[in-house]
C-alpha cells in the first residue's frame, strides 16, 4: 500500500491540537477519567474536537481550521471552557503542562483502542511514560512539494517554539534541571527526531515511505514520532516540538508564529534548505531543551552563536510587517511578553519555590488554564 496522495489545503490555514493532563481535585494526582469526561462531553455541543488519549489520564482536543489567530484563540477560549464545565461535574480538573511533576508511570492505564494497544505490545514500558502532553500545530500547504520545503526550512526555528512552550521542569517530584523534560521522552522513541531530507513528496512517499514500510517497520505517518511531520490526508505540516501550554492564549500565539513563520519562509525570507542545516540541530534542540530562553544556538549556516532569547526577539522583529497582514499582531505581541516574564517553566518552579510541594504546583497549573 503506497502513502496517499497530499491533499491541497489553503496555504497558511491554521489548527491546533493539545493533550491536556485530567487531575484529581482531591490529591492533584493524575486520574483514570478520560472516559467519563468523554462521556460528559458526548452529551453536550463541544465547540471542537475531543479524542482519547493513549492512556486515562490525558485527552486530545483540536480546533476545526481557521485562516487567523483571533478565531483560533475564540474557539480555544470555549473549548476551555467546556472542558472545566465537565470537570466541576466529575470533581476532575483539566490543565496544561507538559509533564506532571509527580505521577508515577507505572500507575497509568492504556486506554483500550486498538491502536494503543499495539502501541503498548511494541514499546512496552515507554508507552505509559507517553503520558505526557504536547501541543501539536497544523499549517495548511498548497501541495507535498511545499510542505517538505517548509518542513525542513523550519528547522532553523524548532528552538523558539520549544523554550517558548516549555513546561515540564518537573518528573516524579524531582527538578530535572531542563525547561523541556517532555522531549526526552519522546526522544526514547526509534522514528522520533527529524524527517528524512528531501525536498520532493514524490520522493519522500515513493522511496523512502515505501521502503519503510516494505521493512514492516511502519504502517502509516502516525508511526513517526517526528518533531515536524507531513500529514497528507489533512494537506498540512504538523509542528510537534511544544509543551502544552498552561494557557489556551499562549497555544494560540504560538500557532500564530508558525503561521507567520511559514509565510515569512514562502517568501524566500531564509536560503533554500539545505541537509547540512541539521548539523547543528540536535544540539540547538538540546539547548532550548535544557535551558530555555538562557539557551543559545548555532546558526546552521553562518555557525555563529545567538543568545536564544535575543534571536527569537529579533526574529519577532523582522516578522512584523508579515504578522501585520496575516492580523498576527497581538499574537506576537503576546510572545514578547513571554520573553520578558520567563516561559511557563520557570512560573513553575517560581510556584515551586513559594507552595513548597509540588501539589501546589498543579493547583497553580489549574488555576491559570482555568483563568
Amino acid at each position: 500500500m503506497s502513502l496517499e496522495d497530499f491533499r491541497s489545503s489553503r496555504p497558511l490555514t491554521l489548527g491546533v491540537e493539545l493533550e491536556l493532563q485530567l487531575v484529581s481535585l482531591s490529591d492533584f494526582d493524575l486520574t483514570h477519567a478520560s472516559s467519563d469526561m468523554l462521556e460528559v462531553l458526548e452529551r453536550g455541543r463541544f465547540p471542537g474536537n475531543v479524542v482519547p488519549e493513549i492512556t486515562e489520564s490525558m485527552i486530545e482536543i483540536s480546533t476545526s481550521v481557521h485562516d487567523s489567530h483571533a478565531p483560533l484563540l475564540a474557539q480555544l477560549r470555549l473549548i476551555r471552557d467546556a472542558l472545566t464545565r465537565a470537570g466541576d461535574r466529575l470533581n476532575v480538573g483539566v490543565c496544561g503542562g507538559g509533564t506532571h511533576p509527580f505521577q508515577q508511570w507505572s500507575e497509568r492505564r492504556i486506554f483500550p483502542k486498538p491502536r494503543f494497544n499495539e502501541v503498548s505490545t511494541l514499546y512496552g514500558y515507554l508507552a505509559k511514560q507517553f503520558t505526557i502532553f504536547g501541543q501539536h500545530i497544523h499549517v495548511g500547504c498548497e501541495n507535498g512539494d511545499q510542505a517538505m520545503r517548509l518542513l525542513h526550512s523550519l528547522g532553523r526555528f524548532v528552538p523558539h517554539f520549544i523554550t517558548l512552550s516549555a513546561s515540564s521542569p518537573f518528573v516524579q517530584r524531582h527538578d530535572t534541571l531542563f525547561s523541556s523534560a517532555r522531549l526526552n521522552s519522546v526522544f526514547a522513541f526509534p522514528l522520533s527526531g527529524r524527517a528524512p531530507f528531501t525536498l520532493s513528496w514524490q520522493e519522500f512517499a515513493d522511496t523512502y515511505f515505501a521502503r519503510m514500510e516494505r521493512t514492516g517497520v511502519v504502517k502509516s505517518m502516525k508511526d513517526f514520532y517526528w518533531d515536524i511531520r507531513p500529514k497528507p490526508e489533512f494537506g498540512t505540516i504538523e509542528l510537534r516540538v511544544c509543551d502544552t501550554p498552561l494557557t489556551v492564549e499562549l497555544a494560540g500565539a504560538l500557532a500564530a508564529y508558525l503561521q507567520v513563520l511559514c509565510a515569512m519562509l514562502q517568501e524566500g525570507a531564509e536560503p533554500e534548505p539545505e541537509e547540512t542545516d541539521y548539523l547543528v540541530y540536535n544540539y540547538n534542540r538540546f539547548q532550548a531543551c535544557r535551558f530555555g530562553l538562557d539557551g543559545t544556538l548555532v546558526h546552521p549556516r553562518s555557525y555563529a552563536t545567538l543568545g536564544l532569547r535575543e534571536d527569537i526577539e529579533a526574529t519577532l522583529a523582522r516578522a512584523h510587517p508579515v504578522a501585520k497582514d496575516l492580523k498576527a499582531g497581538d499574537a506576537l505581541d503576546y510572545l514578547r511578553q513571554v520573553l520578558k516574564q520567563d516561559n511557563d517553566a520557570s512560573f513553575l518552579r517560581r510556584v515551586r519555590d513559594n507552595a513548597g510541594s509540588m501539589e501546589g504546583v498543579v493547583d497553580a497549573a489549574l488555576r491559570r488554564f482555568r483563568a
